[in-house]
């Protein structure tokens, strides 16, 4: 197995490997944790865990992807439910409250990718990805609401919301996700300045 099938399609047993091998992973960090702990502390053997992601770079893989998967649906749920394409743009920032706390090492993406040198890493390609997905994502949403540049904007709204993950993460600065959706607020506005609506500063947030 390389990583491709979804938690759906993963055996009780494969899941319980993925659930226990993520938060060691995350926890701990990639290459301090080996096979033996992750079949250990999944009340597996380890052959059971090679027979069912062939490796531990394949587990790995599959834990990327897996959180990818969640961290999109819980993005879409809420774009779902928004039709203000302004706060279609802030949708990422709404969900940072929810996950922030749960989440106090930050971003298991940018965690695994440190670790990760080889620009041809399987695990890598799955960083690169997520990443490049939400900067998309902000594109289509800054289009959508008419922004005058949204290259520009996407680019600043991907580097608001990967900071307050930062600062959250290793500054305890409870404070990010708001100071950051208000800054990403104000510079939707701004880059959308063409479009009939209330004055700068005084669009309701709520």
């Amino acid at each position: 197995m390389t990583g491709t099938a979804s938690r759906e399609e993963l055996t009780p047993g494969a899941r319980r490997i993925l659930d226990t091998a993520g938060e060691l992973f995350y926890a701990r960090g990639i290459h301090a944790v080996g096979v033996d702990t992750i079949a250990a502390e999944s009340g597996v053997t380890k052959r059971t865990l090679y027979d069912r992601f062939g490796s531990k770079n394949g587990l790995l893989v599959t834990y990327l992807q897996d959180r990818d998967r969640r961290w999109r649906a819980r993005i879409e749920t809420h774009l779902a439910a928004e039709t203000d394409p302004i706060r279609r743009l802030l949708v990422p920032f709404d969900v940072l409250p929810e996950w922030l706390p749960t989440n106090s090492r930050g971003c298991g993406f940018i965690n695994a990718f440190a670790e990760l040198p080889d620009p041809d890493h399987p695990g890598r390609q799955v960083i690169v990805e997520e990443k490049t997905w939400l900067r998309d994502l902000f594109r289509q949403l800054a289009t959508a609401a008419g922004a005058a540049d949204p290259d520009l904007l996407a680019v600043q709204l991907l580097s608001l919301h990967e900071g307050a993950i930062i600062s959250f993460s290793i500054t305890g600065e409870q404070t990010a996700a708001a100071a950051t959706r208000a800054a990403a607020l104000q510079l939707a506005e701004q880059a959308t300045a063409g479009i009939p609506d209330e004055p700068l500063g005084e669009r309701s947030d709520t």
